[in-house]
């Protein structure tokens, strides 16, 4: 059963709900997607591997996502940071291994770059991301929207977003847009001090493979690999997928 985690004060308070599964160190600690939740595909496969051998594994859901309390069209990237970091700096034993699936990717680089500012004694071990949506909000969204669309967001607020994933359309707000403009990565290096394993298909239609290819070049310095699976598309939860995945985490530590 999840445990509570209050984040936030007044009236952005808001209880995340955390799964953890005791084990030895390394914890892995799983970052969800735009929409997705901490019982999905992938992360249960985590969860299965992590029982078999043994090893700690966390994962949460956003506020507005899953198990948590809040308002999904309330949520913004620094939002869900804020919640990831009070995740990890609550629950990590030791320094973690961050997976990060879509969102979950970027905002895993994000929280990367505070702990090793703020909390270096729980700066990542490594970073394995699966489709990282690094700056989603403003290359794989904004940039593509048509003019309309733009227009609907800025006038209205919202513009409510089809998906293949799901029969409710989501909600694509102006706060999301502009918040996340906030926490642009691609405008210049990124530091992670530590190796970063990227999975990434390319039959992807929203994350497209060459974002993957632009985000390794944003990565001087640092033991980057990155992984093309030529029929991979965007779940990436085939049987095959699901050993690569736990196979990268293994890698690490």
């Amino acid at each position: 059963m999840a445990h509570l985690l209050t984040v936030g004060h007044g009236s952005a308070e808001r209880r995340i709900a955390v799964l953890r599964q005791e084990g030895r160190n390394p914890p892995v600690i799983w970052l969800g997607g735009f929409k997705s939740d901490m019982r999905a595909t992938k992360a249960e496969a985590v969860n299965a591997w992590a029982e078999r051998t043994g090893r700690a594994f966390i994962r949460f859901d956003y506020s507005g996502h899953g198990e948590s309390s809040g308002n999904f069209e309330e949520g913004t990237i620094s939002r869900w940071l804020e919640d990831a970091l009070a995740v990890i700096e609550s629950e990590a034993k030791a320094r973690p291994i961050l997976v990060g699936s879509s969102m979950g990717g970027w905002i895993s680089l994000l929280a990367t770059r505070y702990l090793m500012d703020k909390r270096p004694d729980l700066a990542p071990l490594g970073l394995v991301l699966i489709a990282p949506a690094v700056d989603f909000t403003d290359r794989l969204m904004w940039d593509r929207f048509p003019e309309d669309i733009k227009r609907a967001v800025m006038e209205t607020g919202v513009y409510h977003r089809p998906s293949p994933y799901s029969p409710d359309p989501y909600p694509i707000t102006r706060g999301l847009i502009e918040d996340g403009r906030r926490h642009l990565l691609l405008d210049g290096p990124i530091r992670t001090g530590c190796p970063v394993t990227i999975l990434q298909g390319m039959k992807d239609p929203d994350v497209p493979w060459k974002h993957a290819l632009l985000l390794v070049e944003h990565l001087p310095g640092d033991s980057a690999c990155l992984t093309l699976i030529k029929d991979g598309d965007h779940r990436l939860s085939t049987p095959e997928d699901l050993e690569r995945l736990t196979d990268a985490i293994e890698a690490i530590a």
